[in-house]
Formats: C-alpha cells, sequence, structure tokens
C-alpha cells in the first residue's frame, strides 16, 4: 500500500467507528453528515480490502483486522496531536535545560561570569556547558549541536542568526612596577617586549608566525598603518595567561578593555590607553537557524543581552 494515497482525515473516521461501531453516532461524534461517514467508509473498505465493521444481530462489529488496528491508529493521532500542539511557554524557574555555550576566552572571562549570576537568580535549575572554539566546528553549530557561540567572529555563514553583544577597546596592561608605566609612549610601547594573544576563531591551534603581520590581528596591522612594528616575545591562546606574564615578567599586554578591567582593583597592574589608535573589536554570538523559534533558546538569547547593555553602562570589574 502507497501510504502517500492516505487521507489523514480517514485515519480520523476509522478510529471514531472502530470506537463507536455506529455509522450515525460517528458522524455526529465528528460533526458531519452520515453520508460523508458513510463515503468514508466505503473509502476505507476499499483501501484495507476488508470490511472493517459488519453488521450483526448485535448491531455492527468490528472485523479481525479492525480489531488489531484500533488500538495502532489511537496510537498514531495521539502522538500526532500532541506533536502539533503548540509549545508551551518556557519556565525559567523549573527548567533543568543544559546550554552548550562556545566561548573564547574573552567571552568566558567578561560575558559567562554576569551570566552565571543571572541565572543563580533567576533560573536555578539551568546548567551552562562551556566550550572552546577548538572543542566545536561551525557545523556543530549550524546542525544546533551547540546553543551559542560568543567570540570574535570576521566571516559566518549566511545560514547563521547573529547579534552584536558590544564594541570593546583596546588597553594596555603591565606590571605596576614596570618602568615604562612612569613613561608611556608610542617609542617606550615599540622598545618593550609584548605578549600576543590569539583571536581564538574557530580551528584557531596552529603555531603563529610572528613575520605574518596579517594574521596577527587588529594591534599589530594598526601599527603596520604606521610604519610601526612590536616585538612580541610570547604567543598565547588565554588572556588569563597574558595578564599573568605581563605581571610577572615585565611584558605589556594589549587588551580588550573588559579583560582588562577584570583586573582593576588589583594593585599590581596598571591599566594605560596605547599610545596609538586601535580600531575597535566587536564580540558577536551566533546561533543556528534551528534554534531560532524555541522558546528557551529565545529567552536564553534575552539573558546575554540583556547583561551585555548592563556592562555597555557599568564600570565592569567592580
Amino acid at each position: 500500500m502507497n501510504i502517500n494515497k492516505i487521507d489523514l482525515n480517514l485515519l480520523i473516521y476509522l478510529d471514531v467507528l472502530l470506537r463507536e461501531c455506529n455509522v450515525t453516532r460517528s458522524a455526529n461524534k465528528l460533526n458531519i453528515t452520515q453520508p460523508a461517514m458513510s463515503n468514508g467508509l466505503k473509502r476505507l473498505r476499499d483501501l484495507l480490502n476488508d470490511p472493517l465493521l459488519v453488521r450483526t444481530s448485535e448491531g455492527m462489529k468490528p472485523t479481525e483486522k479492525a480489531i488489531r488496528l484500533q488500538p495502532i491508529v489511537r496510537k498514531v493521532l495521539l502522538e500526532l496531536e500532541e506533536a502539533l500542539q503548540p509549545e508551551a511557554d518556557f519556565n525559567e524557574k523549573t527548567s533543568t535545560r543544559v546550554f552548550r555555550i562556545m566561548a573564547s576566552d574573552y567571552a568566558a572571562s567578561t560575558v559567562i561570569p554576569r551570566l552565571l549570576n543571572r541565572l543563580r537568580e533567576n533560573a536555578p535549575g539551568i546548567t551552562i556547558d562551556i566550550m572552546t572554539p577548538s572543542d566545536v566546528t561551525f557545523h556543530d553549530v549550524e546542525a544546533g549541536k551547540i546553543d551559542m557561540a560568543i567570540n570574535r567572529f570576521e566571516e559566518l555563514p549566511q545560514s547563521f542568526h547573529e547579534k552584536s553583544v558590544w564594541l570593546d577597546t583596546f588597553v594596555c596592561m603591565m606590571a605596576a612596577d614596570n618602568p615604562i608605566a612612569q613613561n608611556f609612549t608610542l617609542e617606550t610601547y615599540l622598545e618593550a617586549q609584548h605578549i600576543w594573544v590569539s583571536k581564538t576563531g574557530f580551528g584557531v591551534g596552529v603555531g603563529m608566525d610572528p613575520t605574518d603581520v596579517q594574521k596577527l590581528g587588529w594591534v599589530d596591522e594598526a601599527l603596520q598603518r604606521q610604519g610601526r612594528k612590536r616585538s612580541i616575545r610570547v604567543f598565547t591562546r588565554s588572556y588569563h595567561t597574558a595578564m599573568h606574564l605581563a605581571l610577572e615578567q615585565d611584558l605589556i599586554a594589549t587588551l580588550p578593555r573588559k579583560v582588562a578591567l577584570i583586573n582593576r582593583n588589583n594593585p599590581d597592574f596598571v591599566i594605560l590607553d596605547p599610545p596609538f589608535a586601535i580600531p575597535p573589536i566587536e564580540l558577536k554570538m551566533i546561533w543556528s537557524p534551528l534554534l531560532h523559534h524555541d522558546a528557551s533558546h529565545i529567552w536564553f538569547r534575552k539573558q546575554v543581552i540583556e547583561l551585555a547593555n548592563e556592562l555597555k553602562t557599568q564600570s565592569y570589574g567592580q
């Protein structure tokens, strides 16, 4: 039998007919005419090559085939009805959902702590699974395996949804006792040794070439436009490593402001504006079109945007 030829209405007719065993009552139950129900029964008999209901001295009775079909048809219709029900409103107070987030070191340092504070207060049952860029691929995000990726992205597949989290500027971070801190100019900046931090995009992990300025990012490209070049002593993928090395090794870490300000109250650090112009960077969140209309995901995106707006107007790191 070709299932494409089956009219869904016939399954509904069959379900009611086998429960009522009466054409008139079945028609009334479905609010259709008796001739329409009789025609439906005829079509079912032709389709299934079985009388389904036969007249006896005790009224209409189901055949053996009808008896076998009844629980199957009933189950199919109930499951279909359940599947087509409008999605229930998401309740963050009682939800135990796990949200999987790909977060760069930058995002994990700035967005995630505030997000966890918000969830602890408003959604205590929700769990966050944080992954690094090397853990996942664009395909994982597109397939909905990852709920959200928060990072700096330059090029994205058109299928993704995206939202800007914020724009951030750069600052220079160094030990408070670093002599350069007292005379911080472009010349002393270039004379110093520096720490470079990766953009940590998808697939990053291959060693860097210090001579390939185009791949070194915003800071070095900004210097190149002035015909200048800094001396990079250390390459790292971690902002926390960069800050630690800046403190211990008299190196300069040029970092996004929101990362550096995590340590704004630490007297061992000095945070200064760079002595040259560096374009701001944009942190984005992206997600799969498969999750775009999911009620829980809509709620979660709203939480990230609201806390990002708070960080735009508040003094971060207090």
